[in-house]
């Protein structure tokens, strides 16, 4: 067996972690005994006795121990994120700005409870899936729990197979903007696509919908259809959809995951076989093309929430995810 793999290298972390961290332990715990010993001082003032006894260098001691059992934790639940994700990667190049998400930062920040919900059709529903976990949306909170284990966050799936901007937006108010969430995710496009509908009319109207969402106080995701054999059959119709869903999103300054770009790059870039990803009605994604999708996206929330926390902060007027 090879040992140069990405869970020998955590695994072999976690132990220099461990091994680092025991000296320091163990000296703050000879400290901690002896400032536990019994005391004359009965009712709890201070003595002269007392501030000797206590060893002037165990706070220090006790912040080193402390740092390095957080560091213990952070690799561990680096080694779990890994274990969970499947073996899929990003197009070269990667995303040049993805987005501002400053709701989502500032509940993690204040330890609020965060709500997403992953809007569209079928693609979000989960349709070519093996079971619901494999959804994409589950996959996506899965990731996100992973990456932040103190945080309340709860993803609604609320995909409905065989809609587009039409009748997304009958049910915009009562499934997405009533909820009062904090980021909505939405997968619009691609039935528009399959059923020649104009795509300047389904820009419009979630150009539309975008505004409603900001106007809510939402953090906003774009996603545009995805690149399978059955949409690339509409290949003219399918190009205009995927650029002017992007004109909108750059527009309205929101975020935008290029699915169909991403998903090319597995075919054309990475040399997978349309079967290892799209399912045998050559549209909807499997397990895997879910799962990739999934943890990219994820990848890039995370990213993003990142930067904001730490005020890497991208411009206003410069927030839209720029393709390869």
């Amino acid at each position: 067996m090879r040992s140069s793999g990405p869970f020998f290298t955590i695994a072999f972390a976690v132990a220099l972690s461990v091994a680092a961290l025991a000296p320091g332990a163990v000296t703050v715990a000879r400290a901690e005994t002896a400032q536990a010993a019994p005391s004359d001082n009965t009712t709890g003032a201070a003595t002269p006795g007392n501030v000797a006894s206590v060893d002037p260098n165990a706070a220090q001691q006790k912040g080193l121990a402390g740092k390095a059992i957080d560091k213990v934790r952070e690799v561990a639940k680096s080694a779990g994120d890994i274990l969970s994700r499947v073996p899929c990667r990003a197009p070269k190049g990667g995303a040049k700005t993805f987005g501002s998400l400053p709701h989502v930062a500032a509940k993690l920040a204040d330890g609020k409870p965060v709500l997403i919900i992953a809007f569209g059709s079928s693609s979000t529903q989960g349709y070519g899936s093996t079971a619901p976990e494999y959804t994409y949306p589950n996959r996506l909170a899965a990731q996100l729990r992973r990456h932040y284990p103190g945080a309340d966050i709860t993803v609604l799936n609320r995909g409905k197979g065989g809609e587009d901007a039409p009748e997304m937006m009958k049910r915009l108010q009562t499934e997405v903007i009533d909820a009062k969430p904090d980021m909505v995710i939405w997968q619009v496009g691609t039935n528009a696509v399959l059923r020649n509908l104009d795509p300047a009319e389904t820009a419009k109207l979630v150009e539309d919908g975008v505004g409603r969402i900001q106007a809510a106080g939402a953090d906003l995701v774009l996603v545009d259809p995805q690149y399978s054999p059955a949409v690339n059959a509409k290949a003219e119709n399918a190009s205009r959809m995927v650029k002017l869903l992007g004109r909108v999103a750059e527009l309205r300054h929101v975020g935008f995951f290029p699915r169909f770009e991403v998903m090319r790059d597995w075919h054309e870039g990475q040399s997978l076989p349309f079967e290892s990803f799209v399912i045998s009605d050559g549209l909807h994604m499997n397990d895997w093309g879910y799962a990739c999708f999934a943890q990219l996206l994820g990848d890039d929330i995370i990213r993003s929430v990142g930067q904001i926390r730490l005020g890497i902060n991208v411009p206003g007027n410069v927030q839209a995810y720029r393709p390869m």
